[in-house]
């Protein structure tokens, strides 16, 4: 039997997603969970790797076991095996055919942006932070510039592994919610990096260093070398994955429900 599984994760818990060698990873810990409860090694797929920082309101996965076990077990079951950083949010089961990553149509992620003289100390660690006054205006026309599919070779980390730098990037919406500042990004799939060092550009924009315009010139020189840094990690979340309504899975969350 295959099921899929929806998780949430609080990235400063682990290395990443992927299995490291001597490092914490989220997958670690949830196979190590699964194959307690399933009483044989069981392997998992993600639909996405994230980075270490980075967290999860709705990562998916899938795995294969010959084990019988309600639904209920590997939701409450693997969590009660879970250290608290992470835990499943729901379990279904899922036809042969899906795949947790190349069944997946698109990807969401959100970053929270604390704009704020003062650094956070709640919530260091789960926001990004930045105290320079920003020109969300000017911020948002840069971003719109995005949209669309491009060569995002400027945006892409230099260990990336995908085949192509060309992706679909459906939607870059902004909005303030008094100091916090909220992004939100739907592709089809992203490159290593790439949610952050958009924000990074994005951020030079709104300091005023550079004009709305640039983020054209960053996409046609498709040269990772002349954008601003990588920015930091705290801030960004998996927030959903969509796939083709035939698999059953539960729609993604309201973005706009809560700050995450």
């Amino acid at each position: 039997m295959k099921y899929a599984i929806a998780i949430e994760y609080d990235g400063r818990a682990f290395a990443g997603w992927q299995i490291q060698p001597d490092q914490p990873t989220v997958q670690i810990a949830l196979e190590g969970a699964l194959s307690r409860m399933a009483g044989h090694a069981v392997r998992l797929h993600a639909a996405g790797r994230t980075d270490a920082g980075v967290h999860a309101t709705r990562q998916i996965a899938h795995f294969e076991t010959d084990a019988s076990r309600p639904l209920t077990a590997w939701v409450r079951g693997v969590n009660s095996f879970l250290p608290p950083a992470v835990a499943v949010l729901w379990a279904r089961e899922v036809p042969d055919s899906f795949h947790a990553r190349f069944s997946a149509m698109a990807r969401h992620y959100r970053y929270l942006l604390l704009n704020h003289p003062v650094r956070p100390a709640l919530m260091a660690g789960r926001v990004g932070w930045t105290h320079q006054a920003l020109d969300l205006e000017a911020m948002r026309e840069a971003a719109q510039r995005l949209l669309g599919t491009h060569d995002f070779s400027s945006f892409r980390a230099a260990e990336c592994q995908a085949r192509t730098p060309v992706k679909t990037l459906h939607k870059l919406d902004l909005h303030a919610d008094g100091r916090m500042v909220v992004l939100d990004f739907s592709a089809n799939a992203f490159l290593h990096h790439m949610v952050r060092n958009i924000m990074g550009a994005l951020l030079h924009v709104a300091k005023g260093n550079r004009p709305p315009q640039w983020m054209d010139e960053l996409l046609a020189a498709r040269d990772r070398s002349i954008a601003p840094p990588t920015f930091m990690p705290d801030g960004l979340y998996l927030a959903g994955v969509s796939y083709p309504a035939e698999f059953g899975l539960p729609g993604e969350p309201d973005p706009r429900h809560g700050m995450i």
